[in-house]
This record gives C-alpha cells, sequence and structure tokens, in this order.
C-alpha cells in the first residue's frame, strides 16, 4: 500500500471564487513557461504518427510522461507547467500530442478519445527502446486522465509504468457530456467543438466518407462523429465502455487522484469515492477548490508540486513494485 499522504490544504487565490473561476482564469491569464524542448515523431503500427516534445536530462533521470485535455496540446499551460517543475526535480519529460493535436493533421481516419489506450502503449514502448534502465512515470489530465485510466485497466500490473496521477478526471462520461450542456458549461461545449468540427471538416479532404456531424452539443458529436470513427456503436456504447467510473476497483497500479470538489466540468457527485478509498493502490486528494484542472493556489504549484512529490515518494523511499 502506498503510504504517501498529499497535501490537501489547497489555498486558493482569493479571486479564483468558485470553480469556474479557477478554470477560466488559469485558462486566460496562465502562459505557458518556455521548455526547451525537442520535438520527436514516431510511427505507429497503423502508419500513422504521433508528435511528442521532449525535455530530457540523461539517460539515468525518471521518465514522466504527460497527457493533455480534450482539445488541448502540449503547450498548454496545465501540462507545461507541470513538465517544468517535474524538470526541476531532475525527470525527462515527454509531453504527448494526441492524433490531430499537433503541429499537423494526422494521416489516418482516427483522432483520439476517452478510452485511447493504443497510443500510450505506442508512446511507452518508444520510451523504454530510449531510456531502457528509468523509471517511468505519468499524468494525465481531464480526458488524458481517463485514457490512462483506461490504459491502466486493460493492462493490469503488466506495463513499464511504476505510478501514476490522474488530475480531473471525467469518470462519467455521458453525465460529464451532457452537464457541458447546462448554464455556464455551455461556453466550454461551444470551445470544444468549434475545433472538433474544425478539424473534422480539414480531415475530410482526405476521407470524404467521414461522418456528418449535424448536431450541436458534445453529445451528438460522439454520437455521429467519434463513436462510429472508433469503432463503438453509438454515444452511450462508447461513454459505457471508457467510464473509469466503473472499474476503478480493478486499478492495479500506483495511482494519485487529483479532483476538486468545486469541479463545474466533472463534478465531484460522480466521482467514485469509495472505490478510490478502498483500493489501496489510488491515493485519493480531493480538495475543497480547483476548478477543472485549474487550481490556482497561493503560493502558487499546489498541483505541481503535489503531483510531483508523488512520484518522487517512490524514488526517495526505494519502493519497488507490488
Amino acid at each position: 500500500m502506498n503510504n504517501y499522504t498529499p497535501n490537501e490544504s489547497f489555498s486558493q487565490a482569493p479571486w479564483c471564487f468558485n470553480g469556474h473561476a479557477h478554470t477560466v482564469f488559469c485558462s486566460l491569464l496562465f502562459t505557458s513557461p518556455a521548455l526547451n524542448s525537442e520535438r520527436q515523431v514516431i510511427n505507429t503500427p497503423d502508419d500513422d504518427f504521433l508528435e511528442l516534445d521532449v525535455i530530457d536530462k540523461g539517460e539515468k533521470s525518471p521518465v514522466a510522461v504527460l497527457f493533455h485535455g480534450l482539445e488541448g496540446h502540449s503547450k498548454r499551460f496545465y501540462v507545461a507547467r507541470l513538465a517544468e517543475q517535474l524538470v526541476l526535480q531532475k525527470f525527462t519529460v515527454v509531453l504527448v500530442n494526441f492524433r490531430g493535436c499537433g503541429s499537423r493533421m494526422n494521416r489516418q481516419r482516427r483522432f483520439y478519445h476517452s478510452g485511447e489506450t493504443e497510443d500510450i502503449e505506442t508512446v511507452l514502448k518508444w520510451i523504454k527502446e530510449q531510456y531502457p534502465n528509468s523509471e517511468i512515470f505519468s499524468a494525465g489530465f481531464s480526458l488524458g486522465a481517463s485514457a490512462l485510466l483506461n490504459f491502466l485497466k486493460k493492462h493490469g500490473s503488466n506495463h513499464p509504468l511504476r505510478a501514476v496521477a490522474a488530475i480531473s478526471t471525467p469518470f462519467e462520461l455521458k453525465k460529464g457530456s451532457l452537464n457541458l450542456e447546462k448554464g455556464f458549461n455551455r461556453i466550454y461545449s461551444i470551445r470544444f467543438l468549434r475545433t472538433l468540427v474544425k478539424k473534422l471538416e480539414i480531415k475530410r479532404k482526405t476521407y470524404p466518407d467521414l461522418p456528418t456531424f449535424s448536431g450541436s452539443t458534445l453529445y451528438d458529436f460522439d454520437d455521429q462523429v467519434t463513436a462510429p470513427i472508433h469503432g463503438f456503436e453509438d454515444a452511450d456504447d462508447y461513454y459505457q465502455q471508457c467510464s473509469s467510473y466503473y472499474f476503478m476497483d480493478q486499478i492495479k497500479t500506483d495511482t494519485l487522484i487529483v479532483h476538486s470538489k468545486d469541479d463545474p466540468m466533472c463534478p465531484f457527485k460522480w466521482t467514485p469515492v469509495n472505490e478510490i478509498q478502498n483500493n489501496p493502490k489510488l491515493t485519493p486528494c480531493l480538495p475543497d477548490q480547483g476548478g477543472h484542472v485549474g487550481f490556482w493556489s497561493l503560493p502558487p504549484g499546489w498541483l505541481e508540486v503535489t503531483v510531483t512529490g508523488y512520484f518522487r515518494s517512490f524514488l526517495m523511499n526505494g519502493k519497488q513494485r507490488a
């Protein structure tokens, strides 16, 4: 059992008066730190590619691989700020762009989704080849956290990840999707849809037979586009298969679960708290404030210090995988 105790005493910035403030202010006002990274393009088994940004601290350093959220990318502030802290702690950092989220559109029909595991496998295989003697850790934000948890469920203990951090996970995908159409959340939904539809139309030039989107919500997009492109029957089938709410008791890898109780996009009421607390492999960190991948603290850096401290606890204590 992991004995690491995260600091849940999150001291929020006074101007972040609710979860929306954390989510919006951080997104609008925070700039990404300049990272001295090198772009690596790696091939996938289906003749596509993934764009990685790598900050190499040497072959003996531990490696942290980071996955962004829906319609994010490797330079988003929340990913880059964690990367900056990890580099300060002598981690090699690999920032992953999901398909279609890097500098150019990917080649195949498919994009990415909340249950993506094959591309995670590809990235980890590449990391093992490049850093054969390094401990590997990973953190995912929102959709990236969902994908990581799906990966852990699929592979049990048969993978190279020493420990994981899942931040602001959409545990209940259907409820979360429908929640984005309510009140102020509609702003987030519109923003996501704008770029998703734009990418769909760009890709249609190569694949004219791609599904047509005629809806107005993220649920509609997942039902009409995401599900059929990625082999699901419909949105409900996609959500049911990939919602980590239903399998947190099956996770066999040490995992830090960070989720604020005022997350407006993935409300805390859908967090499987009992399953998380009863699984000895999971370490809950559930502060009262923080919004969705926001966590604007005073002094700054609570989230980054919390995740980095969790990873370092395995290195400092010489913990072995169970």
